[in-house]
């Protein structure tokens, strides 16, 4: 396994993710449900809503009674009665009269539309005038309108947002399934490496990468936990690795992945029960020496040292494989892009799809993207981009003025 090394592309690289179960199903109350994955689909066990309601304050009426109503020439309309909420009004609106019925209130039936109260104006107790005509099916909600019973309501593998649980709420689904939440181990490794609360020494860097993995991780909904910062030692990280497999159900291992150092992290990777290395390498850039191996089902990852290389390889390849384990279904608008000029040329290498970090700006109510230039080791240079924008494998370069896409942070 040290001298394997085979560079895939990036659609070779997301293919692999067959290779990986999604997690297991587990039962949870609905209040518990913002951001889970559902497991099973959901649909509608009755209308909604299961009686005609009124958005409005105002007159239920049966809109031919009103037709012609000016206020030079008003209709006047009877009072039948009053629409209590959350009660079934217990007789019938015909020609000529009206019920009174405030916002959310159920329509007697007979009624068809209802007449906003500052169209009209009462005569007395029993008499209103009303100034404007209605049409049928003004200012109310029809039953069903929302859904009708055995209508899809969600698909499974939907990420629930707060205006999926109050769908859920609405039909009364108090509890539901879902995918339980991976848990993604992540390990620092490099002689170089000291803990955030330490003042480096000469030749030392503090651990950057287990702070924005995780906060990415916890970005696609999953639950990252540090196993800390391993030297370049192939015992102590055999040893890690294998606790991390046992309690997580994905690893990634933070430097360690480049071509000088890699025989550390293939080493380890080796120790572990049945691995297999999928693939080493992807022709990106950055990130081109990332590792994939699989051991008891699980992902294992060598990542690139440097922390931009090590964000863009989660963005675009680590990422989509968290969501799959999920069971989070593809979904056309989970990655936001957004269209801008390019402020300037930019080069790149055939063989390889380059993704450029960019900083939008407005100019002339154009939007601009503008390169955000440096190494792969400098993290300002994620801090001042808003998003990435792509080079495609063949391509030698893009101009400035140039159409791009990009695709923004989270």
């Amino acid at each position: 396994m040290k001298d394997f090394f085979n560079v895939v592309t990036i659609e070779q690289a997301l293919a692999f993710r067959s290779e990986f179960s999604k997690m297991k199903i587990e039962t949870i109350p609905l209040m518990d449900a913002f951001e889970r994955v559902l497991a099973e689909p959901v649909t509608a066990t009755e209308n909604l809503p299961d009686f005609r309601r009124s958005i409005m304050d105002g007159y239920a009426v049966c809109a031919a009674s009103t037709f012609g109503a000016t206020e030079g020439n008003p209709a006047f309309l009877a009072i039948k009665g009053t629409a209590h909420m959350g009660e079934t009004p217990g007789f019938t609106v015909g020609i000529g009269e009206a019920c009174r019925i405030s916002t959310g209130g159920m329509l007697p039936d007979g009624a068809d539309s209802v007449v906003m109260i500052e169209h009209t104006e009462a005569m007395d107790t029993s008499t209103i005038e009303i100034y404007r005509s209605a049409a049928p099916g003004q200012h109310v909600i029809e039953t069903g309108e929302d859904f009708f019973k055995d209508d899809s309501l969600l698909p499974e593998g939907r990420r629930l947002r707060a205006q999926e649980i109050g769908l859920l709420a609405a039909f009364g689904k108090n509890t539901l399934k879902v995918y339980r939440k991976p848990v993604v181990a992540i390990i620092s490794t490099g002689d170089e490496v000291v803990p955030i609360t330490e003042t480096p020494a000469p030749g030392k860097i503090r651990d950057i990468n287990t702070y924005s993995l995780s906060s990415m991780v916890k970005a696609c909904g999953a639950i990252p936990v540090s196993f800390g910062i391993i030297p370049d030692n192939s015992e102590n990280l055999n040893q890690t690795l294998s606790l991390a497999l046992k309690t997580s159900d994905m690893a990634m291992i933070s430097g360690g992945s480049s071509v000088g150092v890699r025989d550390v992290t293939i080493d380890a990777l080796s120790s572990l029960p049945e691995p297999r290395i999928l693939f080493h390498g992807i022709s990106i850039s950055p990130g081109k020496p990332t590792i994939l191996a699989i051991s008891q089902n699980k992902a294992l990852w060598g990542l690139p040292g440097h922390v931009v290389s090590a964000m863009v390889v989660f963005l675009k390849i680590v990422k989509p494989f968290i969501e799959h384990i999920s069971g989070i279904k593809d979904h056309p608008f989970q990655t936001i892009r957004v269209p801008a000029r390019l402020s300037r040329n930019l080069s790149s290498a055939q063989g390889r799809v380059d993704y450029v970090r960019v900083k939008l700006r407005q100019m002339n109510g154009n939007l601009l993207a503008e390169p955000v230039l440096g190494k792969s080791g400098l993290i300002n240079t994620m801090v001042k981009a808003d998003g990435l924008i792509e080079i495609g494998l063949n391509v030698e370069g893009l101009v400035q003025g140039e159409a791009v896409e990009v695709e923004l942070f989270g």
